[in-house]
């Protein structure tokens, strides 16, 4: 318990899948974590019970990232209960596999206002808890933004612009002593990708397999482990950068 000791993280989307790895890994390296969650309460309760039984620190925070009022009080909330930020890890995100006809207004604003605009309102409310000390922030992003899947393009566009932004915010927020990097996960087995089609023995995850060089598909801790030296001092000067954990599927 030493990488992480005494930081303050708060994880978005960490009720369940990668966001509840990160989340329980960032504890067992030391750091005080906030456990978000947009309406599955009891799972990241689950969470919590999980990492406090085993000696670590963890609240859970309710807040639906794509709506201002609810980040503001996700973040005054964990200030109250922590003091101060050192680690922001945008995770929450909506996925949908959606056939460009079937393509509306709604499904465009339920992919970019959770995974766009939820990123920029979490990333500009970490600023002002990071104070002069600096700060961390890491984007889960997607093989997808570099290699775009076929009925995913508002998914694989979020992803996209997220990655941008990692890039863009590198560069104005580096004076400042905030570094910012993406992740972006390989096929991942994830409650969330269940949800979104890719199960066990379906035809999505036959392709993802038959195009990944390990072999298997990615488990949460495989992304977890990236994320923990993300966050430590070990990657003290890497910043702007778009890692691919895949198993080689997005081998760039």
């Amino acid at each position: 318990m030493s990488k992480l000791k005494n930081k303050v993280a708060i994880v978005t989307g960490a009720s369940k899948g990668i966001g509840a790895s990160i989340a329980k890994h960032f504890a067992k390296e030391g750091a005080k974590v906030v456990v978000n969650y947009a309406s599955s309460r009891e799972a990241a309760d689950s969470v919590v019970k999980e990492i406090t039984d085993n000696g670590g620190i963890a609240i859970s925070l309710q807040g639906d990232v794509s709506k201002e009022a609810d980040v503001i009080r996700l973040f005054e909330e964990s200030k109250k209960a922590f003091g101060a930020l050192d680690i922001l890890v945008n995770n929450a995100a909506f996925q949908g596999y959606t056939p460009i006809e079937q393509v509306s207004a709604d499904t465009f604003h339920q992919h970019f206002n959770v995974n766009v605009l939820g990123a920029i309102l979490a990333i500009q409310a970490s600023l002002k808890l990071f104070g002069d000390k600096g700060g961390n922030i890491i984007n889960i992003s997607s093989g997808a933004s570099k290699m775009p899947l076929p009925a995913a393009s508002l998914y694989s566009a979020t992803k996209a612009a997220l990655d941008a932004i990692t890039i863009s915010l590198s560069k104005e927020l580096g004076a400042k002593n905030i570094r910012i990097n993406s992740i972006l996960p390989g096929a991942t087995e994830t409650e969330g990708a269940s949800s979104a089609g890719v199960t066990t023995g379906s035809e999505y995850e036959k392709m993802f397999i038959a195009n990944t060089p390990l072999g298997r598909r990615g488990q949460p801790e495989d992304i977890a482990k990236v994320a923990v030296f993300l966050a430590s001092d070990d990657a003290a000067w890497i910043t702007g950068e778009q890692i691919s954990v895949s198993g080689g599927m997005y081998g760039f």
